[in-house]
């Protein structure tokens, strides 16, 4: 090899690296996954006649951000529950889980998390971590009463566990973390979650690289696309953009996402899930080195964990029974 050559090899490598790289962030991304039925249909049975009004309260960045309030049915009311829904949705999802916490008497607050239904642009967010700041301004708005419990369903439960591995983790008093996801590699989670989302993996690769090296230009690229019907598409959020995907989950290191947690964790989750493995949730917390309790829901999938009366009384009680606990200790 030529001198001459020998010295232009290490640009043509760079060159044909930054190459791939751009096509990686063009062609990349997510593709459309076929509606997943057992997903979509469920919510088509929800009467969401009575769903309270939109309320707003303002976060940091000056964006007004939207979330709902149920009333406990007595007052003063046992404390305050806030709900966080799963990917792709909004608080509306909730409604059912949110009435049954209301009727045992506690104050239940829902928002939109950002990026989701009413608050903020549809599928991105500014940057990883905005959701917890969110969450902290939502918390220092409304000030709920205590005891105060955070729930979260799905992606949501992921988001909920970020929460509770983080500093801020002392403004909730429990946590109840319902068929959380927890990482794509995690043992709880099958390829594709179940065909519920599909990753554009050469786009992300390429994110991360550039991440690491602080390059965050590119970060409202999608990353993720959901299995959402035609129908729900237009109502729901069917991509997510490198930062919402990375921030609505817990940590990419989730077993020291779990072992920072302090306050009282449960999971909850249904023996059908089809999204993720329940039997496997226990064992993933106790080698994290958390031993948390894990009911399953007999007869349960997935959605129906947040609709199924049986399952709705079982997370009920659950709450009842942490907050009682949270409330004298």
């Amino acid at each position: 090899m030529s001198t001459e050559l020998h010295a232009v090899m290490p640009v043509v490598v760079l060159l044909v690296g930054l190459a791939v790289m751009a096509v990686a962030l063009v062609k990349g991304g997510p593709k459309q996954p076929p509606p997943l039925a057992s997903i979509n249909e469920p919510f088509k049975s929800v009467d969401t006649s009575d769903l309270p009004p939109v309320e707003r309260y303002t976060a940091r960045d000056n964006v007004s951000l939207a979330y709902r309030r149920y009333a406990g049915a007595i007052t003063p009311a046992r404390g305050s529950v806030v709900l966080i829904h799963g990917s792709s949705a909004s608080g509306e999802s909730l409604h059912t889980l949110a009435k049954a916490l209301a009727a045992a008497a506690y104050d239940v607050y829902v928002p939109d998390m950002r990026g989701h239904g009413e608050s903020g642009k549809k599928g991105t967010i500014a940057y990883i971590g905005q959701l917890e700041d969110d969450l902290s301004d939502f918390i220092d708005a409304l000030q709920p009463a205590g005891p105060r419990t955070l729930v979260g369903f799905s992606s949501g439960g992921g988001f909920a566990l970020r929460f509770a591995g983080d500093a801020r983790q002392m403004a909730f008093d429990r946590y109840v973390l319902l068929a959380p996801f927890l990482h794509q590699d995690a043992p709880t989670t099958p390829a594709s979650a179940g065909g519920w989302a599909n990753i554009g993996l050469p786009r992300v690769i390429v994110l991360v690289m550039l991440n690491k090296l602080r390059i965050t230009l590119f970060n409202h690229l999608p990353t993720v696309a959901f299995a959402l019907s035609p129908e729900a598409a237009t109502r729901l959020t069917p991509q997510y953009s490198y930062n919402l995907m990375q921030n609505f989950r817990p940590h990419e290191d989730y077993r020291a996402n779990i072992r920072a947690t302090r306050q009282p964790i449960e999971v909850l989750a249904g023996a059908n899930d089809e999204v993720f493995h329940a039997d496997a949730f226990a064992g993933v917390f106790a080698e994290a080195g958390r031993v948390v309790p894990v009911t399953i829901v007999p007869g349960v999938t997935h959605i129906a964990l947040t609709l199924d009366a049986t399952a709705v009384a079982a997370i009920v009680n659950t709450v009842a029974e942490r907050a009682g606990e949270a409330a004298f200790s």
